[in-house]
């Protein structure tokens, strides 16, 4: 069969599956358009979920007829001269508009600022119909109607006009969190109207707008530096999250990205904080060279190729830890609202409600009676209620003295957690705050206060080892096996022990104690896995981490417990200045905090 040359129209189309997917797509591609022309005002209108209107206008620098003819040519561009090492704006390929004219019905009407006049051009299905002078505001307006009408087949795979509507709302969140000086509404016959007014240089107040104002009240912010690459942002505490991912967003240069190495370095930055299924909330924004990232790996440029991947996750990893460490032990302001509503909907009059008897065994704020293993004499601390265990490298380190069991006012407005004043139904503790009132669950509290105790003996010392009789022998291809042994003394820290066996082998000789009996192989080859594509051994340290986290479980305070005030006061000070301490090795809660002004609205007193 000869070979011959496609038609232009043909060569767009098929450029146009490639950058134009959906509404959305394009929606994003006009987008990022208006600004790199410097926008202050973008207005997006839909009908049909984009797919029978989509109109983008903004205030930007607009064009020329000369401009607005080579605009709808493929690779023509104003945005890149000679090299792709330099890119700064969010549009580079020159496929945009013509990929849209091929598959649509597009008309663009443009004049800049110093014109005494605009121009128009349509095209329809790759051919322009026309282009002439016409009345225009500085700025451009595309309109894109009947997308797809060119190709029918791709009409068949695009989903509901709600869903298609929905995913053009997403776009334009992710832009905004992206630029909070641009003024961004959403409109349209197929919607209610969605408007950010612009908030200059104050990040966090746009976030709020996207995100809800209560994500102002649980977010932690993120300043970190490695090697000229920084990241800013705000992450939320780990009480604060979602049902799924969507609540996740990063930023490369200022270019919205959907990257796995991204999204899985939040991921592993929030272990052991957070719920299996639940996700945590946050907005990265990382800044470095653009030539040490190419954004030209797909023509949707939704994903990125960092030239260091191991530096960038590990900048992500190190800065929401250290956050989290110091501001992520509160709880969520979320919990309280909770709580407020869960009195609310089941609420009867008084006379209404069957009452029983008082008596002193049915309240539940019961006197103290001497708990079962505990003399009468004042505990010097609240280590003897933590785990015991047979190795000594894991012992928690020895606690703060508990104060005086009985807690004066001053004590009630020195600590942050307050002072112990009940404890209900064998579980929960009740403290009075210097503003309100803390409940805390004892068994996750004290779960949470083991583990970090353990895990600061995990990374304190080299972990105890068990030597294997035999060692195992596991064959790996070469290049494995080389970037294995370029971690050989990491994991020997962690308690295993490898060897070089040959070019294609690596002798196991050593295991983690604390592991028990283990899969060698699978072990072996997991790590030679995430080192080859992360450049980072830090799945064995997640599974030791994940073991502590099981132990201290089972070794913390059980729930049903009667404990003491100055138990229960030696408890709260120890979550105060333990990191994490806002959620158990689960992601639940360890604490609600409730507000004075919160229990007086119940009473109707405000």
């Amino acid at each position: 069969m000869a070979i011959r040359q496609l038609s232009e129209t043909l060569i767009n189309q098929i450029a146009a599956g490639e950058v134009i997917e959906r509404p959305a797509s394009a929606a994003k591609e006009l987008i990022e358009n208006a600004l790199d022309a410097g926008a202050t005002r973008i207005e997006i209108a839909t009908a049909g979920g984009g797919k029978a209107l989509l109109r983008v206008s903004d205030n930007g620098s607009g064009m020329e007829a000369t401009d607005l003819e080579l605009a709808v040519r493929r690779h023509c561009t104003s945005k890149i001269s000679e090299t792709l090492e330099d890119i700064r704006t969010l549009g580079f390929r020159g496929e945009a508009l013509p990929s849209i004219g091929s598959v649509a019905r597009l008309n663009i009407a443009s004049r800049r600022r110093d014109s005494a006049g605009g121009h128009e051009i349509a095209v329809a299905g790759g051919k322009i119909v026309h282009i002439r002078p016409a009345a225009a505001n500085p700025g451009t307006i595309v309109e894109v109607r009947d997308l797809f009408f060119a190709t029918p087949a791709r009409l068949k795979f695009l989903k509901s006009e709600k869903a298609e509507a929905g995913a053009i709302t997403e776009i334009v969140k992710r832009m905004a969190i992206a630029f909070p000086a641009v003024r961004f509404v959403l409109s349209g016959s197929d919607r209610t109207t969605l408007e950010f007014p612009a908030t200059g240089d104050d990040h966090l107040a746009r976030m709020a707008q996207v995100l809800g104002k209560e994500f102002r009240d649980n977010a932690i912010l993120l300043d970190a530096v490695r090697e000229d690459i920084s990241l800013t942002g705000f992450a939320g505490v780990p009480t604060f999250n979602r049902g799924n991912s969507a609540h996740q967003y990063a930023f490369v240069n200022g270019r919205p990205v959907q990257d796995k190495l991204i999204l899985s370095a939040i991921r592993g930055a929030y272990a052991e904080t957070i719920p299996s299924g639940r996700y945590p909330v946050a907005v990265l924004s990382i800044t470095l060279d653009p030539a040490l990232v190419d954004v030209n790996v797909h023509p949707a440029k939704s994903d990125v190729r960092f030239r260091d991947p191991g530096l960038v996750r590990g900048l992500i990893v190190g800065a929401i830890r250290e956050a989290l460490a110091r501001d992520g032990s509160r709880a969520a302001t979320t919990g309280a609202s909770d709580m407020l509503r869960a009195f609310r909907p089941g609420f009867q009059p008084h006379a209404q409600r069957p009452q029983a008897p008082w008596s002193a065994e049915t309240s539940p704020f019961r006197p103290y009676p001497p708990a079962a293993g505990f003399s009468e004499r004042p505990q010097a601390s609240f280590d003897r209620l933590s785990m015991p265990t047979a190795r000594a490298e894991l012992q928690p380190s020895p606690q703060p003295g508990a104060p005086e069991p009985a807690a004066s006012a001053e004590t009630t407005g020195r600590y942050p957690l307050g002072a112990a004043r009940a404890q209900i139904h064998a579980n929960y503790i009740v403290a009075q705050t210097e503003d309100g009132l803390v409940i805390v669950d004892q068994h996750a509290a004290h779960e949470r206060l083991v583990f970090e105790a353990m895990r600061k003996a995990l990374h304190s010392k080299r972990l105890a080892s068990q030597v294997l009789l035999i060692p195992e022998i596991i064959d790996l291809p070469e290049e494995d096996c080389d970037r294995l042994m370029q971690h050989a003394a990491e994991l020997s820290e962690l308690g295993l022990a490898i060897e070089r066996f040959g070019p294609g082998a690596i002798a196991v000789r050593e295991t983690p104690a604390m592991l028990g009996e283990v899969d060698a192989h699978g072990l072996i080859r997991q790590l030679a896995d995430e080192i080859a594509e992360w450049d980072t051994a830090s799945g064995l340290s997640a599974k030791l981490e994940y073991v502590a986290a099981t132990m201290a479980c089972h070794g913390s305070v059980r729930s049903g417990r009667r404990l003491r005030p100055e138990e229960m006061n030696a408890l709260l000070r120890e979550m105060e200045v333990t990191p994490g301490s806002g959620q158990c090795n689960h992601g639940r809660p360890t604490y609600i905090e409730l507000k004075l002004s919160d229990i007086e609205r119940l009473f109707g007193r405000s």
